[in-house]
């Protein structure tokens, strides 16, 4: 019998004495703990429990004014500059829809919560992280130069847990979704797919279907979703930063949270395995190297149809998922479906 002995969190904060610059996440990994032990072996230091309430969340941080939203998965990071406007609150699932910073928010997934500060020379790194059942990262805001550190001090006094100990209890990772063992129907399924009027019906399908999304489009047919090459998604964001007028919506996230881009990219820079958006206020960091599949998905909607490219893991996971931004009443943009169309393609008879 295997007996799985965690650190404690006097051993977790020595070895961050060891490895100093080491990235946070990555000790995690090396010490066998989730990221969420790693921050809570700091409460009571630099960190402190608050309770993950999205909708106490929501109430408070808007008058924090501009900050910096991240929302990640183990293959993308999704960074947003601004302030957190138009805040929908919602028991099942809530949402943020500001211009900058846009995110849909599923609260069942936000189980650990820390208020975290950190001395960075003269200066104090605040944020406020937000982690799952099993330890891993949902959400997490970081304050800016600008940021109302009052307003933030009177959210995290409204948060505070009861419960400071430096110690969490996880949950064993059984939540994913696996692919189904049985083919679906094919008929039924390109009967809905094919009546779509709305694209956020796709999910009440795959769901009555008990379908995972990276299923549905390997099985619908080429005349809704076509396989492409794995360099399409770094083809397709150098032709978008290439082009003066082309806004694109980039969709990242994980079971609790996901984070959208609306507007243009600009600064495009590798780094080893990186491919980074480096713009003014939208970061992106995505792992070329772990993308398994692509896939261009046509969805039909009251206007026509939409567009998407959506790259997927070896596991079958989404990991990042573009669109065309248009608006709502008007048709898809045909520069958008121009580059979409004419991205480099995986032959039929090996695409699937």
């Amino acid at each position: 019998m295997t007996i799985d002995v965690r650190p404690t969190p006097e051993a977790i904060r020595a070895a961050w004495a060891d490895n100093p610059k080491m990235r946070e996440r990555d000790l995690a990994n090396q010490l066998g703990i989730s990221e969420a032990e790693f921050v809570a072996a700091y409460c009571g230091i630099s960190a402190r429990r608050i309770v993950p309430d999205v909708d106490k969340l929501l109430g408070g941080i808007g008058a924090v004014g501009e900050v910096m939203a991240l929302t990640r998965n183990e293959s993308a990071v999704h960074e947003k500059i601004g302030p957190y406007d138009k805040p929908v609150a919602g028991k099942h699932a809530a949402m943020v829809l500001g211009a900058e910073i846009d995110l849909r928010i599923f609260p069942k997934h936000w189980v650990h919560g820390f208020a975290v500060e950190k001395a960075d020379g003269e200066q104090v790194r605040r944020s406020l992280q937000f982690f799952d059942a099993a330890g891993e990262a949902v959400h997490k805001i970081h304050l800016r130069p600008s940021s109302d550190v009052e307003a933030y001090e009177r959210l995290v006094r409204d948060m505070l847990a009861p419960d400071q100990s430096q110690t969490v209890a996880i949950a064993t990772d059984g939540d994913k979704a696996e692919e189904p063992a049985a083919e679906p129907d094919l008929t039924e399924l390109r009967r809905r797919w094919g009546t779509m009027t709305d694209v956020h019906q796709f999910a009440g399908i795959l769901r009555d279907m008990k379908l995972t999304r990276r299923k549905a489009v390997e099985v619908i047919g080429r005349d809704f979703a076509w396989r492409l090459d794995n360099g399409a998604v770094e083809a397709m964001m150098r032709h978008a930063a290439q082009e003066d007028d082309l806004p694109i919506m980039c969709f990242v996230g994980n079971r609790g949270c996901i984070q959208i881009h609306s507007g243009p990219i600009r600064e495009i820079k590798p780094m080893g395995p990186w491919l980074n958006v480096m713009d003014p206020t939208f970061h992106l960091h995505l792992r070329l190297d772990h993308i398994a599949e692509v896939w261009a998905v046509r969805k039909p909607n009251k206007d026509g149809h939409v567009t998407s490219i959506e790259a997927y893991g070896a596991d079958g996971s989404m990991i990042i998922q573009f669109f065309g931004k248009r608006k709502e009443g008007v048709d898809e943009r045909p520069d958008w479906r121009f580059i979409v169309e004419n991205l480099p393609q995986v032959p039929h008879s090996t695409a699937a």
